[in-house]
């Protein structure tokens, strides 16, 4: 008698992929909700398919002393979602992670955590379940709330993001070579969602108008004309309203602005992210931060990543 074909879940046990995720910096000043930038900090990850019901967490860097050990991690429940959604059984999990984006400051952590799992789950479903771009930005927005941070984190470089009757939309546009991206990252955090609750439900036509011509202008900024860049990243929809939240942000926003750094909040914040038009000019950003503010501002020189995030089944010997 032939042996019995084993089912897709036990063919599957012992399955290890490896993935890695960039941090993301949303917003970009007037591109509020919609424009996001893939940046070259990476989470990494080890996923191995278990039997049912195993699970085991091992994390390190970032937030190891804080991020549970349970189904409830995020990149657990965005494996979980992502099976539940192709009607799977979850298999169990040995999970370990190396976190290097910091936590809380604006710079993608919880969407890099969900893109992170979504792609594990691609990685493990293979052969079996094709997840493709269309199923992973919506499975990640509805996960994250909105598409801001998961889209460049899946996709890289710029993105503009938007929702339509169908779902989430993108469009991934590659940023001039000019463009040099500087990160001024705090050791206090921010929540998101206190960030949020503190912008107005409405706000004034002319600020809209505002908001809406540099958002433009950004495009073309980022893609084109990087000398453009200081009036391309102005904004009246949401630093303001923020300031009073990140005093130290804001001071540290405004006096590289008046030196004619094209500086924003990263995200919710309390980073500050500077978009220069050149190598040299990140330097003189980062010795006026130290100038300006008592803050311990730590400087991270970076690229725009332009893969976004990867999956790859681990192979005996692969590094």
């Amino acid at each position: 008698m032939s042996a019995a074909v084993p089912s897709v879940g036990e063919a599957l046990d012992g399955r290890t992929v490896l993935v890695r995720v960039p941090a993301t910096s949303a917003n970009l000043g007037p591109g509020f909700d919609t424009l996001g930038l893939a940046l070259s900090v990476y989470d990494e990850l080890t996923v191995t398919a278990l039997p049912a019901g195993e699970l085991e967490i091992v994390v390190r860097g970032e937030g190891a002393a804080e991020v549970p050990r349970d189904a409830s991690h995020l990149v657990v429940r965005a494996i979980a979602h992502a099976y539940a959604s192709v009607g799977r059984d979850m298999p169990g999990l040995r999970l370990e992670a190396h976190n290097v984006i910091p936590h809380g400051r604006g710079l993608g952590s919880s969407g890099a955590a969900v893109v992170a799992g979504l792609l594990a789950a691609k990685g493990l479903l293979e052969g079996d379940v094709e997840l493709g771009a269309e199923t992973l930005l919506r499975l990640a927005t509805e996960l994250e709330g909105h598409p801001d941070n998961v889209a460049p984190g899946l996709f890289g470089g710029l993105t503009i993001a938007w929702m339509d009757e169908t779902g989430p939309q993108h469009k991934k546009l590659l940023v001039h070579r000019g463009v040099s991206p500087l990160v001024f990252v705090p050791e206090f955090t921010m929540s998101t969602s206190v960030a949020r609750s503190l912008q107005p439900l409405q706000v004034p036509r002319e600020d809209a108008v505002f908001n809406v011509s540099r958002s433009a202008l950004l495009i073309a900024a980022l893609t084109q004309s990087p000398e453009l860049l200081l009036a391309a990243t102005e904004d009246k929809l949401h630093q303001n309203y923020r300031a009073q939240a990140m005093l130290e942000t804001d001071k540290l926003v405004r006096a590289l602005r008046e030196e004619g750094f094209a500086a924003v909040v990263s995200g919710a914040g309390p980073s500050v992210l500077v978009l220069a038009d050149g190598p040299g000019r990140r330097l003189e950003a980062a010795e006026l931060a130290r100038r300006v503010t008592d803050t311990a501002w730590e400087a991270h020189m970076l690229a725009v990543d332009f893969k976004g995030g990867t999956v790859r089944e681990y192979a005996e010997g692969s590094t």
